[in-house]
């Protein structure tokens, strides 16, 4: 008989400096640490990774493992016939070890060691590997826990099938991304206590949404953790101050169901059973425990020094650490910024272009193209003869682009003067705008762009590389200026129509102005019509239709760029690729932020991913459809009023609603070819920075845009001439830094930030894209730019590159969308933005689909976490925050 009191190999007390992570693993060497440490952690003991490593040399089953997990390893993860080998790889290994007999001395030491936490009493069984919970690969998820296990016969069998456990699909698949070999893995397991908790949760040493380091997240639910980690229940969620204790926010969700243990005795495991009415809506923590556990948080990472993940549990008012892992994903700390004016006296708006550069500017673009988009500026406000040069001009404070207007009393009268005295002219360019765009600045721009795509860059001086990007940036920013007078004219129509129509025409039952402005062709429509039309023809494969069901974006994308068939049928999938390729050069070119160091539609495919998945299952609606639909409408619409109207009313009517019907439409085409030179111009770039690479001057070909203009010329010429390059890569990661530090900050919309709205006694701030004086609170306001009401949870997205997070039904939220953003209107059932108005595209596109808008709030992407349930009010412009 083998008594706890000898000495054994493989097993560990709980807070053991020998549970390292070579022996304890990941989970166990944390929570060996945090037990030293003092922290409450529930009592337990290892199973280290000798048991493991003993088990299968006594079973002679390394051969086996080995040969298995190697077919799977010859395989890519990306594609269906992989997956396949993962997961019969996996069969073959959990099946070796199922068969597999522990050894009778290891079997009893680890019935004894349990029988001394007490008689049968409840513990969880959890897996710990040695490549787990490191702090650049959390693995978390990946492994087994089993909960409520009871008896020394299932702690024996919960302990082989985390062992098992290592050699899942989800596993290997996960380890052979991370490069990690089958034969450098191994597993320990540790078996404690179970908690009976009463409410259980999560908490971040630093709010992982914002980079704030300063704050505590807390999410906290009623039972056992198992509900939240699993995503079954929404939890209560609080902010708090990381120095004071003090709570600064807390959201109460409704919590529906929770995790508990099995209570009858011979009965393992846990179930879900409904959280009571009345503790549905009631806090899981109350403000002390809190407080509590924020202490707690603080001396764990001040123990490691570093931002945790924390499980924890409470039990009858006592609070329990039941593991803690670094944070593996977390955004920069975001930084104060001081948004004192540069020039005394002079006015700030991000307005015009600065809407599509939501982001703080790459040094390329700030220093190449800035500059030929401030000339162009100029250009036109000279021959308008409203302002002169210096007293209007494109700049940057902190990285953000801005308008700045630096007048004097007597030169705002001298401006409003030129106005009234120049009203002809100014109508004149209005009149003309259509024509401008559509037959002189967008062929131009058009022209250029087909020209350089044309040539063979690689064969291309390097000087002129970078003379052939400067053409397309100045016929980009041309274009660009020439489209404000279409966008004008667009928007002064419907703004017109709309006055005429509720004031002079519309009865008490007649429809709403904007259904005569709907219906109409448009690029984005365009757009989701090919990309509905692709997914249609690609659910009548079977496997096609399968494996883009279930594959990932970044694996699509490698599919795709490889040009290998990834399913079976090599036709079928050359077919797709053809016609997806059309669709990217036809529509590509799309921006979704105008600074040219951020990529196109037409070179991250996977981006339309999650859209074309939700049109090949069929749930989407037909786009081609929707629009004939509103189309139909908006004719009957028309036809009834003129039929009814009679005289100068008529006359009026058809006027203005054949100018705004005219006009509409133009407003969505010119905006979509802002970036129409884009996809050659970024290729040509790269290929400058290709040659840099080459000479060890960067470290890769996108670092190019990390430079500024006059450093690129200077390498250009180096280049040429076959002279060394001066290493720029400290210089490029000190820039990256700081622009990250500045990433997700939100501009205010004028400056001044007190009274920069205010000039000549005339309150402007209702008039900019982005309100800048949102209240605390549940709600906040913005613009009503699409009407209708929706409640449903936020999808909080900062960028393209987080599009595969979008869900169908998910509500919206970002800071700015623009054309590029289109595919994802399909799932939304709501959109909400930061910047934005009733003339923006958010507004026009969500109209076209329905779908209730509140824009231009200021604050949605920082009050608004993904997963939290939202109402959106697109007829009042109110947002509320439901959790």
């Amino acid at each position: 008989m083998v008594t706890s009191q000898q000495v054994c190999p493989f097993l560990l007390s709980l807070d053991s400096p020998e549970a390292t992570l070579a022996r304890a693993g990941g989970k166990g060497a944390s929570l060996a640490r945090l037990k030293a440490a003092g922290l409450p952690v529930p009592p337990g003991f290892h199973i280290a990774t000798d048991a493991y490593d003993r088990f299968v040399e006594a079973n002679h089953l390394v051969d086996g493992i080995l040969s298995a997990a190697s077919q799977a390893q010859a395989g890519d993860p990306a594609t269906p016939a992989a997956s396949a080998v993962l997961d019969r790889a996996s069969e073959q290994i959990q099946t070796l070890i199922a068969q597999g007999t522990m050894p009778a001395d290891m079997e009893e030491m680890i019935r004894q060691r349990y029988a001394d936490l007490g008689p049968d009493v409840p513990v969880a069984v959890r897996s710990s590997a040695t490549a787990e919970d490191l702090p650049d690969m959390s693995f978390a998820g990946q492994l087994e826990t089993y909960l409520n296990i009871r008896g020394g016969d299932d702690v024996i069998g919960a302990v082989k099938r985390c062992w098992a456990s290592l050699w899942t699909a989800r596993a290997i698949g996960y380890r052979l991304r991370q490069g990690i070999p089958p034969q450098e893995v191994s597993i320990a397991v540790v078996v404690q206590q179970l908690v009976a908790a009463q409410s259980a949760g999560v908490l971040f040493t630093v709010n992982p949404v914002t980079g704030a380091r300063d704050e505590l997240i807390v999410n906290a639910a009623w039972g056992l953790g198992e509900a939240i980690v699993s995503g079954r229940v929404t939890p209560d969620t609080m902010v708090i101050d990381k120095k004071t204790g003090v709570i600064r926010s807390q959201q109460i969700a409704r919590k529906e169901v929770m995790t508990v243990r099995h209570e009858s005795e011979g009965v393992s495991g846990t179930r879900e059973e409904p959280v009571p009415d009345s503790m549905q809506q009631q806090a899981a923590l109350q403000p002390v425990q809190a407080t509590e556990l924020g202490r707690l948080a603080v001396k764990i990472e001040q123990l490691y020094g570093q931002p945790m993940d924390i499980e924890w549990a409470m039990c009858d008012g006592q609070i329990y650490i039941l593991q803690a892992r670094p944070v593996t994903a977390l955004p920069p700390p975001r930084v104060v910024l001081d948004w004192s004016v540069p020039r005394k006296g002079a006015r700030y708006f991000r307005t015009s272009v600065a809407e599509i550069l939501p982001e703080p500017l790459s040094p390329l673009f700030e220093t190449l193209a800035l500059p030929l988009w401030d000339r162009a500026t100029q250009k036109v406000m000279a021959e308008s003869k409203l302002l002169r040069p210096g007293e209007f001009s494109l700049l940057t404070i902190h990285g953000y682009a801005f308008y700045e207007m630096a007048l004097t009393t007597s030169q705002t009268v001298r401006m409003l003067l030129n106005l009234a005295l120049h009203a002809r002219p100014l109508v004149a360019m209005l009149r003309k705008a259509r024509e401008q765009w559509a037959d002189g600045t967008r062929p131009r721009y058009a022209n250029v762009a087909a020209e350089w795509a044309g040539r063979d860059l690689a064969a291309k001086p390097t000087v002129d590389l970078l003379a052939g990007a400067q053409q397309i940036v100045e016929a980009a920013a041309s274009y660009y200026v020439s489209i404000q007078m279409v966008l004008a004219v667009a928007n002064l129509s419907e703004a017109i129509f709309n006055g005429v129509y509720n004031h002079l025409i519309k009865r008490k039952n007649d429809l709403a102005a904007l259904t005569f402005l709907l219906g109409f062709d448009s690029a984005p429509i365009r757009a989701e019509k090919s990309l509905y039309d692709l997914a249609q023809w690609a659910s009548l494969n079977d496997e096609l239709a399968e494996y883009l069901a279930d594959i990932s974006g970044k694996d699509f994308a490698a599919a795709y760029q490889a040009q290998s068939a990834p399913i079976s049928g090599r036709d079928i999938w050359t077919e797709f690729s053809v016609r997806l390729a059309e669709h990217l050069n036809q529509f590509g070119h799309a921006v979704y932020n105008l600074d040219f160091a951020e990529s196109v539609p037409a070179e991250a495919p996977a981006l339309l991913l999650e859209t074309l998945k939700y049109f090949v299952s069929g749930k989407g609606n037909n786009p081609g459809e929707r629009q004939a639909e509103a189309a139909a409408v908006r004719e009957r619409a028309a036809a009834s009023l003129l039929a009814r109207l009679r005289g100068p009313r008529l006359r009026l009517f058809k006027r203005v609603l054949d100018w705004a019907q005219r006009s509409a439409p133009m407003r969505e085409d010119a905006l979509a070819d802002v970036g129409l030179g884009w996809p050659v111009l970024r290729r040509m770039l790269r290929e400058v920075g290709r040659r840099m690479v080459a000479c060890g001057a960067i470290a890769e070909p996108d670092d190019v845009f990390w430079l500024q203009g006059e450093e690129l010329q200077a390498a250009a010429r180096l280049l040429d001439a076959g002279q060394p390059l001066p290493d720029n890569q400290l210089a490029i990661a000190e820039r990256r830094a700081a622009q990250q530090a500045k990433h997700g900050a939100t501009p205010p919309s004028m400056l001044p930030v007190k009274g920069g709205s205010r000039i000549l006694g005339f309150e402007f701030g209702s008039m900019m894209p982005a309100r800048v004086d949102q209240a605390a609170g549940s709600t906040f306001k913005g613009i009503g730019a699409s009407p209708g009401r929706v409640t449903g949870p936020a999808c909080v997205l900062h960028g393209p590159e987080e599009f595969e997070r979008m869900k169908p039904g998910d509500i919206l939220v970002a800071s700015i969308t623009t054309p590029a953003w289109t595919p994802l209107f399909a799932m939304a059932s709501g959109i909400v933005t930061n910047v934005g108005g009733p003339l923006s595209h958010s507004s026009i596109v969500a109209r076209e689909y329905g779908v209730p808008a509140v824009l231009g709030t200021g604050v949605a992407t920082q009050r608004i976490h993904s997963g939290q349930h939202i109402t959106v009010d697109g007829d009042a412009g109110i947002v509320t925050l439901c959790d």
